[in-house]
C-alpha cells in the first residue's frame, strides 16, 4: 500500500508540475501580446514619419501553441522557446533565442508524468512482482501448493493479477485526474496517449513475468530485472544519444550564426552595388528600387544588407536542420527496438513537444518572417507614410500543428516486445513439469 501511495502521489506531483508549466506558457503568451502592443505604440509615438526606422525596431510575435496534453509530456518545450518575437532584420540571429532559465534546472529536467510512467511505474512493477514464486519456495509453502493444486501456476498468475489491477488502477486514476486538472480534451491524441501508457505497463508486466519464469532465487530475479530496467531506461538512451551526436555532428549550428553575422556586417565596408545586385536577384519584384547615388545611406541598402545575412547563411541553415531531422529520425528508428525510448518519443509526438514539432515551428517562423518582409519592403523602399498602415492588424500570431495520432506506430513495438517476453516465459514454464 505504501508503494501504491508513493506512486499515486508522485503522479499527482507530476500533474502539478505540468500545470505550472502550462500556466507559465500561457502567462508568457499573454505578456508577449501585451509587450508587442505596448512596444508598437511606444515606437509609433516616438518615431515620426520614418517607416524604415520604425520597422528596424518593432517586433512581431509568433507562438507555437502548447496543447494541454504537453502538461503530461513536456519534452523539448522546456528547452526551446515556444514564443518568438522577431523584427524584419536578419532572422538567423533571432530565431534560436530561448527563454531565460536556470541551466541546472534545465539539465535536471521536469518530473512530468512521462518521467513517472517511464521510470517509476516499471520499478514498482518489479518491486511488487519479482518474488511471486521465489518467496513461496523460500518460505517453504510451494511444496504445499504443489500437493494441493493441480495447476500451481494459476496461484502465481492470481498473485500477478492482483498486482496488475492495483498498479493499473493507480495509472487510470492519475490519468483521469489529469484529464480534469489539466483540462485535456478527450480527443484521439489523448486516447492514444492513454493506450500508449497502458501498452508500456503491459510490456513491463510481460518482462517481469519472463523474469519470474526463470525460477531463480529472489535476489537473482531482482538483480536480473533491475539490470534490465537500468539498461532500458538509462544505459541504452544515453548510448544512443552519444552515438547520434557522433554520427550526426552539427558544426553548422556555429557556422550558421557566423556566416549570418559576416554576411551582414561585412557589407558596411564593401561597395553597395554587389549587395544590391544580390538582393534584386533574390527578389526580382523589387528590381525597380535603387539606392540614391548622392547618399551614403538608405533603408533600401540597409535592408539589402540584412537580407544578405540570411542568404549567405541559408546553406548552413538547411544543413543544420537536415542534421537535426536525421538525428530525430535515427533515434526514432532505434527506439522501435527499445520500448522505453519508443514510449518517450510517442508521448512527446502526441503532446507536440518533440523535435519534429520544434523544427516545423522554426520553418513556420521563417515563413512568418518572410511574409512580414514582403509586406513591408515596398513601404520602406517608397517611404510610405506610417499612418497609411493599419498597425492594429499586427497582433500575436499562432502556429498550431495537429498531433500525429498513429496508433499502429505507437503501439506495435510495445505489443511485439510484450509478446516476445510472454512467449519466452511460456517456454520457460513448459520446461518445468510441475508447472504444466
Amino acid at each position: 500500500m505504501l508503494g501504491l501511495l508513493l506512486l499515486f502521489f508522485s503522479g499527482l506531483l507530476s500533474l502539478y508540475i505540468g500545470k505550472i508549466f502550462l500556466e507559465q506558457k500561457a502567462t508568457t503568451e499573454v505578456k508577449t501580446a501585451q509587450f508587442q502592443e505596448e512596444h508598437l505604440q511606444r515606437h509609433l509615438a516616438s518615431i515620426d514619419g520614418d517607416i524604415g526606422l520604425l520597422l528596424y525596431y518593432i517586433r512581431f510575435g509568433l507562438v507555437n501553441e502548447t496543447p494541454n496534453l504537453a502538461g503530461l509530456a513536456i519534452g523539448h518545450r522546456d528547452i526551446h522557446s515556444t514564443v518568438q518575437s522577431v523584427n524584419i532584420r536578419n532572422l538567423e540571429e533571432q530565431k534560436y533565442s530561448s527563454e531565460l532559465m536556470n541551466p541546472l534546472y534545465q539539465l535536471l529536467g521536469n518530473m512530468d508524468f512521462s518521467f513517472i510512467l517511464i521510470y517509476f511505474f516499471p520499478l514498482m512493477i518489479i518491486a511488487f512482482c519479482f518474488n511471486l514464486l521465489s518467496e513461496e519456495k523460500e518460505g517453504g509453502t510451494w511444496t504445499l501448493i504443489l500437493s494441493q493444486s493441480s495447476h500451481p501456476l494459476k496461484v502465481i498468475r492470481a498473485k500477478l493479477w492482483i498486482r496488475f489491477v492495483s498498479i493499473f488502477s493507480v495509472l487510470c486514476l492519475i490519468l483521469l485526474i489529469a484529464q480534469w486538472y489539466l483540462s485535456i480534451p478527450f480527443d484521439a491524441a489523448f486516447a492514444l496517449f492513454v493506450l500508449t501508457a497502458v501498452g508500456y505497463l503491459l510490456f513491463w508486466f510481460a518482462l517481469t513475468w519472463w523474469g519470474i519464469s526463470l525460477q531463480k532465487p529472489s535476489a537473482q530475479t531482482a538483480l536480473i530485472l533491475l539490470l534490465t530496467w537500468v539498461s532500458l531506461t538509462l544505459v541504452v538512451p544515453a548510448s544512443v544519444s552519444a552515438l547520434v551526436v557522433n554520427l550526426y555532428p552539427v558544426p553548422e549550428a556555429y557556422s550558421t550564426i557566423v556566416e549570418s553575422r559576416d554576411g551582414y556586417h561585412s557589407k558596411w565596408d564593401q561597395p553597395k552595388a554587389p549587395t544590391i545586385k544580390k538582393f534584386k536577384a533574390h527578389y526580382p519584384q523589387f528590381i525597380k528600387y535603387e539606392h540614391p547615388v548622392d547618399k551614403s545611406f538608405s533603408w533600401f541598402w540597409l535592408f539589402d544588407m540584412q537580407q544578405m545575412g540570411d542568404d549567405e547563411a541559408a546553406q548552413a541553415n538547411r544543413a543544420m536542420k537536415n542534421k537535426l531531422q536525421q538525428r530525430d529520425r535515427f533515434s526514432r528508428n532505434i527506439g522501435y527496438v527499445f520500448p522505453t525510448m519508443h514510449t518517450q518519443f510517442s508521448l512527446n509526438t502526441l503532446s507536440r513537444s518533440d523535435m519534429a514539432n520544434y523544427l516545423d515551428f522554426i520553418t513556420q517562423l521563417e515563413a512568418f518572417h518572410e511574409a512580414k518582409r514582403l509586406h513591408f519592403y515596398p513601404q520602406i523602399f517608397e517611404n510610405t507614410p506610417i499612418a497609411d498602415e493599419n498597425w492594429d492588424a499586427f497582433g500575436l500570431e499562432y502556429f498550431k500543428e495537429d498531433s500525429a495520432a498513429d496508433g499502429l506506430r505507437s503501439l506495435s513495438p510495445l505489443g511485439l516486445g510484450g509478446l516476445l517476453f510472454l512467449f519466452g516465459a511460456r517456454r520457460n514454464w513448459s520446461l518445468d513439469p510441475t508447472m504444466v
